[in-house]
This record gives structure tokens, C-alpha cells and sequence, in this order.
């Protein structure tokens, strides 16, 4: 879809959109480049970030061997939380500030890559903890400039942090997820290797796939940044859907349609993995330059409430909602609320991801889109709606409250988003299509 398909733009609003990306070095075995690539960006001393279950794996030997046969002097540092919080965030700072290192590589999931992010900006330019964190739970204030070098490794096919200048954690006190956000926080480089995929459980494969899935869905649902007004400042990250946003969103989309229940349901299907890691390369750098919008805002509450919970394929000591199965069991809401804002749009996800749309009319594209949603949920295994993950209708009121200060993300969306609108959308979440 070019520029000449988007509406003029609105009184007081943008006119041009921004591209930024990581470079990306992506296919089988390029982990074996990160000594080199590395070296390149001018580190000696590495901080290589992971968490406990990551650094069993061979993976992490295979890092760790490339790092040292470079000549680089690499410091381990395993301690990384799955579903980080701002403790884990706060603990991983104090390591970084005292190592002091001129580069860190990151090899794990989203969790991984964000710790590292936030590690590498409060060791770089030290701050109270919530002056970087996006208003209005922390103070928003700007990162002052440019971070050490950070090589992002992902071992997940999902979150895209490896491409994105946005790190999300759990503010306990809170019981919500909330993040930062600035161009500066985005790795250096990313290496893109399939071959860590081989050994995800069909759990983590299902739940990071649905992140990349809605990633997709939401950057090509955003607010037009044809109607994003013009405030003071460069344009944030989440500036709404855009030409360039679109071509990632519609190719990831359609590999996901192909090849995501094929990747949960069987590890041995290499094809399959490696094209939905690649469509989670695609969603994210698609979404790191339009944003993502309400399923998102949505998730941080259900995650961070959670009781409970234990998914299988996760560490079991302590409850969690996967991120990305946190995200998508709203999506059918939240899509049947915003089609009438595009619903070509949503039929052509829609089609995209496998649904029958012949003779679908606009009036029909939310349902067909919730439905298509709910179905490949249930196609990979995982819980359908709230009350699979132990939400009930008496915590609509919290789920809500949760959710309002995320505004980053509700102000990306095609129509406005109160209160009322979002309990509504939280009651129709707990009973999938």
C-alpha cells in the first residue's frame, strides 16, 4: 500500500512518517558471528546477558566460545526474570554499573533483551528508576543520549525487542506492566538465528507466535499517522500504521497464516520455525515504527495480575500469563470493536491468516476477524479467553484500572479508548468467540 492510499492528513497532524531499524543479520548459524560483530562495535569488555534455563543450552556455549575466541574479555550475567519486574530490572542495573563494560550481548527471549536494555541505559546515564519509565506511571523523562553497544541474540520467535527501542517489565506495585520508550534504547545489531528455535517447547512456540501475530494486527489497525497529532519533540516510536509499517505487517501476517500451527505442532518442522522467526523479524521492526495499540495495553494488566497461573513450558516457581498469550486473549475484542475504522483492513488480515472472507462484506469484518483469532488460539493449544488464565467478572474493575496508564499505547488506537469502552472490552475477553 503506498503513501497516495492514506487519507489526507488531518488539521494539526503529522504529514511524514519516520523509518528506523536495527541491522539485522539474519539465518541459520549466524550466531557464530557475534565475536566478530561484536569486536566491530568496538567492545573489549562484554556484559553477556541471559537467564538460567538459556545458559544451559548449548546456544550459550556456542556465544560464549565466539565472544572469547575474538579476544573479548565476556562477564556472564544469568540472573535475568522471566516476565522481568522492575526489582530484576533494578538488580541487573547494579551489575552493569559495577562491571562497567563497553558493549553487552543479550541471548535469550524478550525478557533477556529487555533486561539488557535497561541495564545498559540506568548503568549508562544513572537515574531514580522511574524518571525513564513512560508517563503517567514514571516521569517519561528523555534518554540523554546514545547507550554502549548492544548485540541482540534472540532465541524466541515473538517479541521482537532484538529490533525495537522499547523495554516493558512489572511494576509490582502497580500490578501492571508498563516500559520505556525511546529510538536510543533499539540494539545495534541484531543476529537472527533459527537454529535456536529447534528446541523451544510447543508452549513457548504457540504463546511467542500469537505476540508476533498481534504485533502484526495491531501496527496495521493503528491510527493512521495521518491522525496522529503534532506534538513538541521527534515523533515517538508508536507513530501509527504508515506505508512502510505495512509491508512488514502483511508479509508477517501471511507466514503466520502458513506456518505458525505447523511450528507448534511439530519442533522437527525447521521450515516452519524459521519462517515464523522471520515473521517475528518482520512484525518487529513493523511495529517498532507504528506501534502497537490496545491488546497490548490490555495484556500489561493481565499479566501483571495474575495469581495463579502456571503455564507448561515456562519456569514453574512462580505464576505467570505468557506475554503473548496475554495479548492475544483480547484481541478478538478489541479487533471486532476497531473494524469499523478499516474494515478492509481487518478482512484482509483476516484473509491473511487463513479465513474464508468470499463474500464478507464490512459489516462482517470484526467477526470475521474474532473468530479466525479464536480459532487458531485453540489450533495451538492455549487457554481460549480470561477465565482460562483465572480472571472472572469480578476483576473487570481491576483489569481496568491496569490498563488506563498505558497511553502510549491506548492513544495508538483508531478510536478512543475510556473506561467504560475497555470494561466492556475485558467482559467480552472472558468469553472467546
Amino acid at each position: 500500500m503506498g503513501c497516495c492510499h492514506y487519507d489526507s492528513v488531518a488539521p494539526g497532524c503529522d504529514s511524514a512518517f519516520t523509518v528506523d531499524a536495527s541491522r539485522v543479520t539474519f539465518g541459520r548459524g549466524c550466531l557464530r558471528e557475534v565475536g566478530t560483530r561484536a569486536r566491530a562495535l568496538g567492545m573489549r569488555r562484554v556484559a553477556l546477558f541471559s537467564d538460567a534455563r538459556v545458559a544451559r543450552l548449548p546456544v550459550f556455549q556456542t556465544v560464549l566460545d565466539a565472544l572469547r575466541a575474538a579476544g573479548l574479555d565476556v562477564v556472564p550475567y544469568t540472573d535475568v526474570r522471566v516476565e522481568p519486574t522492575d526489582a530484576s530490572f533494578q538488580h541487573a542495573a547494579r551489575f552493569a554499573a559495577e562491571l562497567q563494560p563497553d558493549g553487552y550481548v543479550s541471548l535469550g527471549g524478550g525478557s533477556v533483551i529487555d533486561t539488557c536494555k535497561a541495564a545498559n541505559l540506568y548503568a549508562t546515564h544513572p537515574a531514580d528508576f522511574l524518571a525513564y519509565v513512560n508517563a503517567p506511571v514514571g516521569e517519561g523523562r528523555a534518554v540523554p543520549g546514545p547507550l554502549r553497544p548492544h548485540l541482540a541474540c534472540p532465541t524466541t520467535s515473538g517479541t521482537g525487542s532484538e529490533v525495537t527501542g522499547i523495554t516493558i517489565f512489572d511494576l509490582v506495585s502497580l500490578h501492571a506492566k508498563t516500559g520505556i520508550a525511546s529510538p536510543l534504547l533499539r540494539p545495534s545489531e541484531a543476529l537472527i538465528d533459527p537454529d535456536c528455535t529447534d528446541t523451544l517447547p510447543a508452549e513457548v512456540t504457540a504463546a511467542s507466535g500469537m505476540d508476533v501475530l498481534s504485533h502484526a494486527l495491531e501496527s496495521y489497525t493503528a491510527r493512521p499517522y495521518t491522525r496522529r497529532p503534532v506534538g513538541p519533540g521527534p515523533r515517538p516510536l508508536s507513530q501509527g500504521a504508515n506505508p512502510w509499517s505495512d509491508l512488514g505487517c502483511r508479509e508477517a501476517l501471511r507466514l503466520m497464516g502458513l506456518y505458525l500451527v505447523r511450528a507448534v505442532k511439530d519442533a522437527e518442522d525447521r521450515e516452519a520455525r524459521e519462517q515464523v522467526m522471520w515473521a517475528a523479524t518482520l512484525a518487529g521492526i513493523a511495529f517498532g515504527n507504528a506501534g502497537v495499540h490496545v491488546p497490548h495495553a490490555m495484556a500489561y494488566a493481565v499479566a501483571g495480575g495474575v495469581r495463579d497461573f502456571r503455564p507448561s513450558g515456562y519456569p514453574p516457581d512462580a505464576p505467570l500469563v505468557p506475554h503473548g498469550l496475554a495479548v492475544i486473549l483480547n484481541a478478538p475484542a478489541v479487533f471486532r470493536y476497531t473494524a469499523s475504522t478499516s474494515p478492509e483492513r481487518h478482512l484482509e488480515a483476516a484473509g491473511w491468516l487463513g479465513a474464508d472472507v468470499r463474500g464478507a462484506s464490512a459489516a462482517d469484518a470484526g467477526e470475521v476477524l474474532a473468530t479466525r483469532l479464536s480459532h487458531l488460539v485453540r489450533a495451538v493449544g492455549l487457554p481460549a479467553d480470561l477465565r482460562g488464565v483465572g480472571y472472572t467478572e469480578a476483576d473487570l474493575d481491576a483489569l481496568t484500572h491496569g490498563t488506563l496508564p498505558q497511553q502510549r499505547l491506548l492513544r495508538n488506537a483508531p478510536r478512543e479508548m475510556t473506561r467504560p469502552v475497555l470494561t466492556e472490552l475485558f467482559r467480552q475477553a472472558l468469553h472467546a468467540p
